[in-house]
């Protein structure tokens, strides 16, 4: 009998850290020293926040529309935080991708007044949503209901977690239920190009595929 798929939901609680950038060379110099926290809050948990897919973490989105230093929010946004094994080196580059672009471009703009960039970090608490799943069936209908803050924890954070580029959801389809071709298709979402309702429907689609393929293999009529 396999181990169930506990769902776990996730409240987040937004600490300032008291630092604000106007242009480019102040938020280079706050990133400098600004806690790991608020690099992750400010990367990692972009996609928390429901902003636009053009961008992939907040020092892109604030380049890109505060300051409209566009060519500089596309370099910042091809930055792959979970790319990194410490927050650090994701610093190094993104402190790196900015003061290359102040090499070609020393005089950069200001924000106007109340679009400067203020440096935030948050709290995550974790805790169990009170679903669990034992087979597919049951997993595609927890998929389909299930809440945001919990599709996040399981397919954004745990890529921070799991260190491989894998997801919750996947991890235990391929582990625990032995569905290697589903989990692959999931593992495939490319987590940049979409909002989280958009990945709950695909990952719902390619469960439905697995569900249709075994009831099929069973003789089940449809």
């Amino acid at each position: 009998m396999p181990k169930a798929f506990e769902f776990k939901q996730c409240v987040t609680i937004l600490k300032s850290t008291g630092k604000k950038a106007k242009n480019l060379r102040e938020l280079k110099d706050v990133l400098a020293v600004v806690s790991d926290g608020a690099i992750a809050h400010h990367t990692f948990q972009y996609f928390l926040k429901g902003h636009i897919l053009e961008y992939t973490n907040d020092f892109a989105h604030w380049a890109g529309e505060s300051i409209e230093e566009r060519s500089l929010a596309e370099r910042l946004s091809n930055i792959d935080p979970y790319d990194y094994a410490a927050v650090q080196d994701l610093r190094g580059d993104l402190t790196r991708a900015i003061d290359d672009y102040l090499t070609q471009f020393p005089e950069p703009r200001d924000a106007l007044p109340g679009d400067e960039f203020y440096f935030n970090e948050t709290v995550i608490l974790v805790f169990p949503a009170g679903v669990r799943a034992k087979n597919l069936a049951e997993f595609l209908m927890a998929m389909k209901y299930t809440e945001g803050s919990t599709l996040y924890y399981h397919f954004y954070d745990a890529r921070a977690r799991l260190g491989n580029k894998a997801d919750d959801f996947s991890q235990w389809l391929e582990e625990g239920l032995e569905k290697p071709e589903v989990a692959r298709r999931i593992r495939a979402i490319d987590p940049f190009m979409h909002n989280l309702e958009s990945i709950r429907e695909r990952i719902v689609e390619a469960v439905e595929k697995e569900v249709k393929r075994d009831m099929e293999s069973a003789g089940v009529p449809q």
